[in-house]
């Protein structure tokens, strides 16, 4: 059986249309059923609407953002086994997005217009923590899902109680991005140092705030 091996040229354009694929489309084919399904739409007024849009939004944008990071660790990373890590939690990343976008129609709104901006920034810096060393790599996956396991607590507490959809989605993603930096700690992830976690707030605080307007 003839196996073709991709040149750089062809991992380049492969990454390019992976970006594109899960910025752009809202709804990904997911593996598992949504933890929404089965679950009523609550009776929401337009204000209580609005705000919940925005944080799924927020939350799509993560996903999006969690995709490019994996994808971007994955691409240089030296170990097999760490990559294939990798992948698998970008595979359940894939299921949060799909679930997301799901409540974003549900909710009669959109995702961000920056998704494709989100994506190649987390990209790059998952690329460039992967070329320093896997140890480093796996500390920024388990910052990250600490700071995501938080920021999704937060959400519970601020979305709608009439929203029961949405929140069982909020609470299976906080469960899934709490394994995910367990996987990542006992694999050798490290604690980075100070100035980085602080950088990575910042980071996320400036993504949240624009990704639930627009």
């Amino acid at each position: 059986m003839f196996i073709r091996h991709l040149s750089m040229f062809d991992r380049v354009i492969v990454e390019i249309e992976r970006g594109l694929g899960t910025s752009l489309d809202a709804k990904p084919e997911a593996r598992r059923p949504t933890p929404a399904v089965g679950i009523a739409e609550g009776d929401l007024d337009e204000a209580a609407r609005r705000h919940t849009a925005g944080l799924m939004r927020v939350n799509h944008t993560g996903e999006v953002c969690a995709q490019a990071l994996y994808s971007g660790q994955a691409a240089v990373a030296r170990d097999d086994g760490n990559r294939a890590r990798l992948l698998h939690a970008a595979a359940e990343e894939t299921d949060h997005l799909a679930w997301c976008g799901e409540r974003l129609e549900a909710l009669a709104s959109r995702p961000s217009l920056l998704n494709p901006l989100w994506y190649a920034g987390s990209f790059a810096i998952g690329a460039i923590a992967a070329l320093v060393n896997d140890k480093v790599s796996l500390g920024f996956v388990v910052e990250t899902e600490r700071q995501v396991e938080a920021h999704l607590g937060e959400h519970l507490e601020r979305l709608p109680a009439a929203d029961a959809a949405s929140r069982a989605v909020v609470a299976q993603m906080q469960v899934d991005e709490a394994r995910h930096g367990r996987m990542a700690k006992d694999a050798g992830g490290i604690e980075l140092p100070p100035p980085i976690p602080a950088l990575m707030r910042l980071a996320s605080g400036l993504m949240k705030a624009v990704a639930y307007r627009f």
